[in-house]
């Protein structure tokens, strides 16, 4: 079954903490870093399907922490075309960069049912002063994203579509095993193919195919929104895909 027939959009629960857990893997957090990371996310609500978390064009003075769910980061232009600039999971921090502007460039929409910690600048900065180490790994975590921005701009600017969406499947199989929303290959896929389109820079048509090469090629196999990789390697192999960019930061090197 084709992804694009995907109606519920929610991924499954998380753990209590993803954003514990997720820097955990970089450093070994103390129980003063933890508590810290607990008490700045106790402001939490939920936000409705399809509902604004970070308008473009407002200002803010504060973050998100995605809590529960999925949310996308993206840009619309004038004539109507959408870009997905990038899928935020649980434990990613929502409005980083955008909500430091005076206005918000960038709007983000929760896919389905969420939850955020409301993060005030005063808060977070206090959290940065407070505990330096837990400053420094966030700050690590923060170019993670940045190096996805940048593997982003090599998919659009160099990738064919066959690499583009491999390597897609492959990015977001790590970033969902680091919060323990996938095994060592399958996941449920939050995104429709409307939506990947977007983010790929692809046309819907276009990427339907695509999935339908990788699993005529038996690299992946797709039953409604669950995403099964087959061969890891090999499709690893097609998109030359290194995830390093994702997990391997040396931050616990200078953190002692």
């Amino acid at each position: 079954m084709a992804i694009e027939q995907i109606t519920d959009t929610t991924t499954p629960a998380p753990l209590a903490d993803p954003l514990t857990c997720r820097l955990s893997r970089l450093v070994s957090l103390t129980a003063a870093e933890a508590a810290a990371l607990r008490a700045v996310q106790a402001e939490r609500r939920p936000v409705a399907r399809g509902r604004e978390i970070v308008s473009a064009g407002r200002n803010y003075d504060g973050v998100f922490v995605l809590i529960d769910g999925a949310a996308i980061r993206y840009r619309v232009l004038r004539d109507g075309r959408r870009q997905v600039l990038n899928l935020a999971l649980p434990g990613d921090f929502i409005g980083f960069p955008a909500c430091f502007y005076a206005a918000a460039p960038y709007t983000v929409t929760a896919l389905g049912e969420a939850v955020v910690a409301s993060v005030p600048f005063a808060g977070l900065f206090a959290l940065f002063r407070n505990q330096p180490r837990l400053a420094a790994t966030l700050f690590c975590s923060f170019s993670g994203e940045a190096a996805m921005y940048a593997e982003h701009l090599i998919d659009v600017g160099r990738r064919t579509a066959h690499e583009r969406v491999a390597h897609f499947l492959l990015e977001l199989l790590t970033r969902l095993q680091a919060i323990g929303m996938a095994d060592d290959r399958s996941y449920r896929m939050p995104l429709t193919q409307e939506l990947i389109a977007d983010a790929l820079g692809l046309s819907v048509p276009h990427v339907n195919r695509t999935l339908r090469r990788l699993r005529e090629d038996g690299l992946v196999s797709i039953d409604g929104q669950k995403i099964a990789i087959n061969d890891v390697e090999g499709l690893a192999v097609l998109a030359d895909f290194e995830q390093g960019y994702l997990s391997r930061f040396r931050v616990a090197d200078f953190l002692v």
